[in-house]
């Protein structure tokens, strides 16, 4: 009973020290909250000054820009009306110099009137005086003034029909004379560029040995082994007294050349006996031909010419073995085509085409079997068979006039060939003909009247005829000349030119004692 009763005032006692706890702390919070709301107060106080004085300072910033604007606008609206003061000013000073010039004008065009009248009366006059004159002109020639004007007229014409006759004559020997030595500058150019090689070659080729012995050998026995070599190759083979030597003779050059080489490899070999004679023939023949076809293929490649046929290309190489009047015939047409790319480079052709027609001018020259056709007429036709293009067709065919040019290049591809052809040491003539020509030509001089001596110089490209000064006057020279040239050109038959020089001098010799 009593721990109950201590109990409840113990519990009693807490109670009451709590209340008076709770008592104590809400004074305190009450206090607290008093001291809070009083900061409060005048820190609302302080930051509501500061605003103030920050909305004041905005305010006199604002008032302060709107006076500097307003200023601003002040001075321009003032410039603005100093500019329109001083454009009215320059305006009065235009309208009272315009007013002044208008009076100038106004005097001015009074003077013009003034004067204008003066010159209608002045011309008036001159034309009243120039009637006059006209008519006093008339009367004085018996002729009106159409007809006066009429015969001004034709002797003027007359006048100047001869001026111009004589600058026509003028401007055509100015042009000759341009001409001629344009043609021969690109002439002499066209050969100076061209590196020539003279090749001379004959019907026959001699073959040598090392002793006589083996002309024994190459005989046979009574005779077989040279003529199983004759039949085989078509060339005649000579062997007499000559020592060391064996000649070959035939009119084909790529008979002999089979036929040689087949005797050399018959010699080194010393199998000498028919069959093996027509061994080494076939087999030298098909050498031949492959060496045929590599000279024209190494031909066409040197001279930069492409496209070509097979069978042109052999042709090109069966011309090493072809020769000329001596010239050797593939040697002639590579320098002919030479000379015809220049020239057509030198006059603004295409060089190429030129090389080609140059090369092939003369390709009827070595056909396999023998045409009954000009070598022109007949290589125009086997470059239009293996398609040529037209122009070169063309110049093959007229390189010696057998049918018309129709290109450029059909006379640069005769020119070039007569240069090849004619030019000193090209070619060569057998020494009989040769003598005979140079005979011909003196002897055909000799027969005209006047002439004393004649001479055939310069391997018969100039004959000099000297006349008796008593015979024959200067005048008359000229016509002599021409007259031998005329007929040299009619009965003789010469490569290239000839040129003849009538000389006629008068000497007086005296002596002294």
């Amino acid at each position: 009973m009593e721990t109950a009763i201590w109990i409840i005032v113990a519990v009693a006692a807490a109670i009451i020290g709590y209340v008076a706890a709770t008592a104590i702390s809400k004074k305190n919070a009450s206090s607290r909250a008093n001291t809070i709301l009083e900061e409060a107060k005048r820190e609302a106080d302080v930051l509501k000054e500061k605003k103030i004085l920050q909305a004041k300072e905005e305010e006199m910033k604002i008032i302060g820009e709107a006076d500097k604007i307003a200023n601003q606008r002040m001075q321009k609206a003032q410039a603005a009306e100093a500019r329109n003061k001083q454009r009215e000013i320059q305006l009065n000073q235009v309208q009272n110099d315009n007013s002044r010039k208008r009076k100038e004008l106004e005097t001015l065009k009074g003077n013009l009137d003034n004067r204008e009248a003066l010159l209608d009366s002045r011309q008036n006059e001159v034309e009243h005086l120039h009637r006059k004159i006209t008519d006093e002109l008339e009367r004085i020639s018996g002729l009106s003034a159409e007809e006066a004007k009429e015969k001004l007229v034709e002797s003027l014409k007359d006048e100047a029909k001869t001026a111009a006759a004589g600058y026509i004559n003028d401007i055509m020997d100015d042009a000759r004379i341009s001409a001629n030595k344009e043609a021969k500058r690109i002439v002499i150019q066209s050969i100076q560029r061209v590196a020539t090689e003279t090749a001379v070659e004959n019907s026959v080729t001699v073959f040598h040995i090392e002793n006589d012995e083996i002309k024994g050998r190459i005989i046979g026995r009574e005779g077989r082994n040279i003529r199983a070599l004759e039949a085989a190759t078509g060339i005649e083979i000579i062997v007499d007294d000559t020592p060391e030597a064996i000649v070959l003779s035939g009119f084909d050059p790529v008979r002999r050349e089979i036929a040689r080489l087949a005797l050399h490899q018959l010699v080194t070999d010393g199998r000498i006996h028919p069959a093996r004679i027509e061994e080494v023939v076939a087999k030298v023949r098909k050498q031949v031909e492959e060496e045929i076809i590599e000279t024209g293929k190494r031909t066409a490649i040197d001279l930069g010419i492409h496209g070509l046929h097979p069978e042109l290309i052999r042709m090109v190489g069966r011309m090493k073995y072809r020769s000329s009047y001596g010239q050797n015939l593939l040697q002639h047409s590579r320098e002919t085509a030479n000379l015809c790319a220049v020239m057509a480079s030198e006059l603004g052709l295409n060089p190429k085409k030129a090389r080609r027609a140059g090369l092939l001018h003369d390709i009827g020259k070595v056909p396999d079997d023998e045409p009954e056709l000009p070598h022109a007429l007949f290589g125009m036709k086997l470059a239009e068979k293996f398609k040529e293009k037209p122009e070169i067709c063309n110049a093959i065919g007229a390189h010696h006039d057998e049918v018309e040019m129709n290109t450029l290049l059909a006379p640069i591809v005769q020119v070039c060939d007569a240069i090849s052809g004619a030019r000193p040491g090209a070619r060569r003539e057998i020494v009989e003909a040769y003598i005979k020509r140079l005979n011909d030509l003196e002897q055909l001089a000799m027969s005209y009247p006047g002439v004393i001596k004649t001479y055939a110089i310069q391997a018969g490209r100039e004959l000099r005829v000297i006349v008796g000064a008593d015979m024959i006057t200067d005048e008359e020279t000229e016509k002599l000349s021409a007259e031998i040239a005329k007929k040299i050109q009619d009965e003789l038959t010469y490569p290239g030119q000839v040129k003849i020089t009538v000389i006629r001098e008068t000497r007086a010799i005296s002596f002294a004692k």
